[in-house]
């Protein structure tokens, strides 16, 4: 399973010093290539403020250009995310739901 992790939205909030106090990521998982039978896309979603609701800092203001593709990355919840996909993955390719039909000409035998 060769699996794609893309930052594909990522909106700043700037505040009135010109840095950056929050950011808006999502990340896009993608299973394999399009078109594949084991193709399978999910998108995720994070917003993280530059102090959580207790105070502590979970990053450092600075500048919106100041900031990298790795630096956003850190920012999100990727461990989570992997396992959620592979979940994601195991039940919709992997090992989907059997579906079961009624047998309506089934016979009781004698």
């Amino acid at each position: 399973m060769a699996v794609t992790k893309t930052i594909t939205n990522c909106r700043p909030y700037v505040n009135s010093n010109n840095k950056v106090d929050k950011w808006d990521i999502e990340m896009t998982y993608e299973n394999d290539n399009e078109g594949d039978s084991t193709y399978y896309k999910s998108t995720f979603r994070e917003i993280v403020k530059q102090k959580d609701d207790e105070g502590n800092e979970n990053f450092t203001l600075k500048a919106k250009g100041s900031w990298t593709n790795a630096n956003l990355v850190a920012l999100c919840p990727v461990s989570h995310w992997d396992v959620v996909f592979a979940s994601q993955v195991d039940s919709v390719i992997t090992n989907p739901t059997v579906t079961s039909t009624p047998d309506e000409n089934f016979s009781v035998p004698s």
